[in-house]
């Protein structure tokens, strides 16, 4: 999933890799004149970014199980490991931060890098994806080897439900400011990003593409989609 800079409003984005293949450049940073910056390769697999409360970027790497801190300069630090197969992340309103290990755990990360199991949930044949919505509650996505799958609801106590079934292989997610959510994912056959409604009721195809994996909303009300080749960019007009 793509993650834009609060500071600068650059992209960032991985070159991520089979597992346990180093590749070069695999940390880009995707600049406001479109120039394609390589910021490091001593991550291998990175797969989840977010940046935290004071705009410092954080990297999982589903090799090693580990979350790193990257500076501004492109100084790469171990922050926390032991993390399963580490993939998504995101920070919730505290500053803790949440790693999802898609063998089927989601870890709750303090500012130390101390880490504790938070909640259980189904284990993920590619990545958990996690996105904070406007009431506070964890969402994740974690594709199975279902058509059918769903979008999960954790609480602040760590209980799970299920937010909306129907999808198929969901990844990457983001939330406007309205509430809805939005999901790379595939619904009744079309693959593309699916906008489900606040209440989780109701679904809809929102953009249509093939291979899409991630997406991210920019500061000037920008759509960045993600697939497994290329990014792309659509002025649509929604704040995120």
């Amino acid at each position: 999933n793509p993650v834009f800079d609060p500071d600068d409003s650059s992209l960032y984005v991985t070159r991520s890799g089979s597992r346990g293949q180093r590749v070069p450049n695999s940390l880009l940073r995707l600049n406001a004149a479109g120039e394609l910056i390589p910021v490091t390769d001593e991550i291998v697999n990175p797969t989840g970014l977010a940046f935290d409360r004071n705009g410092q970027l954080y990297v999982t790497s589903r090799l090693d199980g580990t979350v790193y801190r990257v500076s501004v300069f492109g100084e790469v630090m171990p922050f926390a490991k032991d993390l399963g197969v580490a993939t998504g992340l995101a920070f919730d309103r505290n500053g803790y931060l949440y790693v999802g290990d898609r063998t089927g755990t989601i870890y709750r990360v303090s500012g130390f890098g101390e880490a504790e199991n938070w909640a259980q949930l189904e284990p993920s044949v590619a990545a958990y994806h996690l996105a904070f919505g406007p009431d506070d509650a964890l969402y994740v996505t974690g594709p199975t080897v279902s058509s059918y799958d769903v979008v999960m609801r954790i609480d602040e106590a760590g209980r799970s439900s299920v937010f909306y079934r129907g999808l198929g292989r969901p990844q990457g997610l983001a939330f406007d400011r309205e509430g809805y959510l939005y999901v790379a994912a595939s619904l009744r056959g079309r693959r593309g990003i699916v906008r489900i409604s606040p209440d989780g009721s109701r679904a809809e195809m929102f953009v249509a593409g093939m291979n899409v994996v991630g997406l991210a909303f920019g500061p000037d009300g920008e759509m960045v989609v993600a697939t497994s080749e290329a990014i792309y960019r659509l002025a649509m007009g929604i704040r995120g």
